[in-house]
């Protein structure tokens, strides 16, 4: 059975007797270590569970109190049981096998409530798992938990009304980005393996920057969508977290790929490599030609210390071969705006309004709810509420300024290939987030998440080192559609040569 604290959420079962630093070789291990110490027996299923187990115990509702870990699954145990039987009787399925990761509270799963961390989907339990989660179980991986996220995931700070704030495991001061931000923060404080979020506006790519975590959002199609709640059906897509990309590459291996559920994925047919692992390499750089988008860095008075990060990595590239391209135009700099103005969010506006009533009214418990119930109810997180007050305007129901907006971003994909072409570039760069991760309560000011969703091309945030505030930022790869491997080889190749992933201290 499931157990949830009143208070914060989640009560989770103990295991007395697991020591937090009985494994230190588990601590930042990756998925292919963990694997050799399952197959040589240095431990079991079991014991990674009780050993995330325990760290949850130790850092998530103590210590730093992350409050990263909205539900458990009671019966991850039991399921680490049976794999482990498993692999002696057969061997393990795949890489994946016995792995226990954590899931973003907007998949369905069968082993926990999905309520998007909203008090007002509370007991929300279709028991049925999202095809991404259904593809991981089927790989052998075990869902250890279901994380918190920014409610209904509208916002970049990980807010809500079904458990609070959920805090940055390099400082708990801080918040750890969002809409992804539980299942960020739980990866890199190693309270799971690896993990999965969902991206309309960087909310993949936002908490991997600001807890030093490498996340992809793939080419719009590149992954099922089917029993995630959506906000966005034109710019949704989940994908992974992880510690890195090897890592990374694993987890795509086993979440990509056609759904007839999902008539978006039908794009991705013949687009998809056999194994994204099997394909990943260190790139000889004298060969690369990168673009820098210099409009999106910033001003450096005010957010100097991630542009100063992401320039070092980008001068270690350059004196290992790569030729850098500093761009900047008029046209460019249009386009810079055209993504932060207040009206770049429209699409996703008109789409919410839509599509999450839509998603409810397939339960009957929840099929009345109206997105205009949703908005004035009084537990929404009060910053959401707000922000969808703002979208009741009838203004949003304009299906004629939809599919305008629709077509600016096909124009802007355009005119991206169109840059990359003429400058004969294999790919373009900016930071992630143009500032370090603020305080509690305080709003991110970055926007340079739309770029990639407006266009739906696919991009990577890698660690590129921390800011003046000890946090992490992170630097963004973009490139042509269906160029995941590119990137990926990219940022495999970035994290041997300018390697920046830390441990939180905070969680040894």
């Amino acid at each position: 059975m499931l157990k949830r604290c009143a208070v914060m959420a989640l009560c989770l079962v103990s295991f007395m007797g697991v020591d937090v630093a009985a494994a230190p070789k588990l601590l930042d291990a990756s998925i292919e270590d963990i694997q050799v110490m399952l197959s040589n027996g240095d431990v079991s299923s079991v014991d990674l569970v009780q050993w995330y187990t325990a760290r949850i115990e130790t850092y998530d509702q103590n210590g730093p109190n992350l409050n990263a870990i909205q539900y458990s699954n009671a019966q991850a145990l039991a399921q680490a049981q049976v794999l482990d039987r498993e692999r002696k009787a057969s061997g393990p399925r795949s890489l994946l096998h016995g792995i226990p990761l954590v899931i973003k509270d907007n998949y369905e799963t069968i082993d926990a409530p999905t309520t998007a961390g909203s008090a007002i989907l509370a007991d929300h339990w279709p028991k049925r798992d999202a095809k991404q989660v259904a593809r991981l179980k089927q790989a052998g991986a075990i869902v250890l938990a279901k994380t918190t996220m920014h409610e209904f995931a509208y916002g970049w700070t990980t807010r809500g009304s079904a458990f609070g704030v959920t805090r940055n495991p390099y400082n708990p001061s801080r918040h750890p980005g969002g809409s992804s931000g539980g299942t960020g923060a739980a990866v890199s404080a190693n309270l799971a393996t690896a993990g999965m979020g969902s991206d309309t506006c960087g909310s993949i790519r936002v908490p991997a920057a600001h807890n030093n975590l490498v996340g992809l959002r793939g080419t719009q199609g590149l992954s099922s969508r089917s029993g995630i709640i959506p906000l966005s059906s034109s710019r949704d897509i989940g994908g992974p977290l992880a510690r890195s990309v090897r890592d990374l590459a694993i987890l795509l291996d086993n979440t990509v790929g056609y759904d007839p559920l999902d008539s978006q994925t039908g794009e991705s047919l013949g687009k998809i490599p056999a194994s994204y692992l099997d394909g990943l390499k260190k790139l000889d750089l004298k060969h690369l030609r990168i673009g820098v988008l210099n409009d999106w860095f910033g001003p450096d008075k005010a957010v100097g210390s991630a542009n100063n990060a992401v320039r070092s990595v980008l001068e270690k590239l350059q004196k290992a071969g790569a030729q850098v391209v500093k761009l900047s135009s008029p046209e460019l700099k249009a386009l810079q705006i055209e993504t932060t103005s207040p009206s770049a969010g429209f699409v996703d506006d008109y789409d919410l309004k839509r599509d999450l009533p839509a998603y409810l009214a397939q339960f009957p418990s929840l099929a009345t709810l109206s997105f205009a119930d949703l908005t004035n109810d009084s537990r929404l997180e009060k910053e959401v509420s707000k922000l969808w007050h703002n979208i009741l305007n009838p203004s949003f129901d304009s299906h004629t300024s939809y599919l305008q907006r629709l077509a600016d971003g096909r124009f802007m994909r355009q005119k991206l290939l169109t840059l990359m072409s003429s400058n004969e570039l294999d790919v373009l760069v900016y930071p992630t987030a143009t500032e370090e991760a603020l305080p509690l309560g305080k709003e991110q000011t970055h926007f340079n998440c739309r770029l990639a969703p407006a266009s739906g091309l696919p991009a990577i945030s890698v660690p590129a080192g921390f800011g003046r505030q000890g946090l992490p930022v992170a630097i963004e790869l973009l490139a042509e559609p269906w160029a995941e491997q590119k990137l990926l080889n990219l940022a495999y190749t970035i994290e041997q040569v300018a390697p920046a992933r830390q441990a939180p201290k905070l969680t040894p």
